[in-house]
């Protein structure tokens, strides 16, 4: 089986919206885009790389169509991105020029390629970038096997979050998780069953 991961640049208050630019994704009025930038540096650089690697993705049709319009003609600096395999959620796309594009319906078909076994240089693992409504739909489901958050020390009040629509109540366990100097948590989850309670202090 394979492993979905979901990886998310999000604010103290859950946002992911654009965080990489001012015109990423200015929808719903939204005018903070490239609010990560300020907390650049080579800690989180090096963080980068190594989640970088090449590995295939799931994303949502939007975020597809931000990639789409970028990657191609910037893979010097996401080496293998066009090479990987893009699975896009769509009920309306049905093809792409960008190389290696598949295209999934509904949720039986990422459930399929969840199941399947993986095949390529690119090893099991899923990617999933982006795409604030294909995670609503996977943490729906718990289709996701672990999280990767950069966690930024800003709030914004408004803007596609990460949790907006509340996924199904889970546990994770952290794997590991570094502090940038400009104060950005790493943090990495998996999965871990139900969420367990207790009375604090007993």
């Amino acid at each position: 089986m394979r492993k979905i991961i979901v990886l998310s640049f999000i604010t103290l208050d859950g946002v992911m919206q654009a965080p990489g630019g001012p015109k990423e994704d200015t929808s719903g009025g939204f005018n903070y885009g490239g609010w990560s930038a300020p907390f650049a540096d080579d800690v989180s650089g090096k963080v980068m790389r190594e989640q970088m690697k090449p590995a295939d993705m799931l994303l949502g049709r939007k975020t597809f169509k931000i990639f789409a319009n970028y990657w191609p003609e910037h893979a010097d600096f996401w080496p293998g991105v066009n090479d990987v395999t893009k699975y896009v959620l769509s009920k309306t796309m049905k093809k792409s020029d960008w190389k290696n594009s598949v295209f999934l319906k509904s949720v039986a078909d990422i459930k399929k390629l969840k199941s399947q076994k993986p095949s390529g240089s690119n090893g099991s693992d899923i990617k999933v970038w982006g795409s604030s409504e294909l995670c609503q739909l996977l943490f729906k489901h718990d289709l996701v096997d672990e999280l990767w958050l950069k966690i930024y020390p800003v709030t914004l009040g408004k803007g596609k979050k990460l949790f907006g629509n509340g996924p199904i109540p889970a546990a994770f366990t952290l794997m590991e998780s570094v502090v940038t100097p400009t104060g950005v948590i790493v943090a990495n989850y998996k999965r871990a069953g139900k969420v367990k309670t207790g009375t604090m202090g007993a």
